[in-house]
């Protein structure tokens, strides 16, 4: 994260892609918005109308060939310009399993690995043995681990983090809270841990699927404890593209965030909407 990124670039720093045809995602069965296919072709045209200029695609599937086929696309595609993948965590020879992937086609453009913690219905999950080694392995390679986890499963992600310093973290969707009156303060508790900690990055994004209307005021509270507690240069937003169209399409959800940023000075927007992302993710690397 020591690079200097381009801080006019617009980034978003997290949505998905997906080929029904390829690859079947169950668990958007019985969601008919997400039950088919989203490729750059259908988001091109919000990225330019958003003036967003790059973004990181980020994995749905716990498939390591989703993983090169995302490497593959950002070796070709105009915007796409880091991916969050997945590959096995535990697996003790998972420092090979990187390496091929950094090795691959369009590996160079390989940033972080992911695995959904919040499937996981073990809430010491990532405090495993083997897990704390491949997070480890993962930070070693010079990539960042993505901690996707329920709000109730926060303890166990900030205990990692604050376990081992070395390897760098971004917690997606702010930690998934609850949003709500009552549910505020134990979530803003957590984030003031994470604020004490230098080696992780929070995404501004998953909350509009969270809130009752995507203009709920209680946003405002949540951006609020994110900015205050970590800083602009360690919040960056992403629009959770197509999980946003439950609750509002990608150009709303792109209004949403500058909403909720426009008391930032200048600099501190252009690092939520871009220089965060860009120095995590070492964009000026690839």
């Amino acid at each position: 994260m020591d690079s200097q990124p381009d801080t006019s670039l617009r980034i978003d720093a997290h949505h998905h892609v997906w080929d029904l045809a390829v690859r079947d995602l169950p668990w958007t069965r019985d969601i008919p918005v997400l039950n088919r296919s989203f490729s750059m072709a259908n988001l091109r045209p919000h990225l330019r109308r958003a003036g967003i200029g790059a973004t990181v695609v980020v994995q749905t599937s716990t498939a390591v060939e989703e993983t090169t086929d995302l490497l593959a696309l950002a070796a070709r595609d105009e915007h796409v310009r880091a991916v969050v993948g997945w590959t096995d965590v535990t697996d003790p020879a998972i420092g090979e399993a990187l390496d091929r992937l950094q090795e691959g086609p369009g590996g160079t453009a390989l940033a972080g690995i992911r695995h959904a913690v919040q499937d996981e219905p073990d809430n010491q999950w990532l405090h495993r043995e083997e897990v704390h080694r491949g997070v480890k392995a993962i930070g070693a390679a010079g990539l960042v681990y993505e901690l996707l986890v329920r709000q109730d499963q926060l303890p166990m992600a900030v205990k990692v983090v604050e376990d081992l310093p070395e390897v760098s973290f971004v917690l997606n969707h702010a930690g998934n809270p609850e949003v709500a009156p009552d549910a505020l303060a134990p979530w803003a508790a957590f984030m003031g841990r994470l604020g004490r900690r230098t080696n992780v990055a929070v995404k501004l994004s998953g909350l509009v699927t969270r809130s009752p209307t995507p203009h709920t005021p209680f946003l405002a509270a949540y951006t609020d404890v994110l900015l205050n507690q970590l800083g602009p240069e360690r919040v960056m937003f992403g629009s959770d593209w197509p999980v946003c169209l439950l609750a509002a399409s990608y150009d709303q959800t792109v209004a949403v965030a500058a909403a909720l940023t426009d008391r930032l000075s200048p600099y501190e927007q252009a690092q939520v909407h871009g220089g965060t992302a860009a120095r995590w993710y070492r964009m000026n690397a690839h």
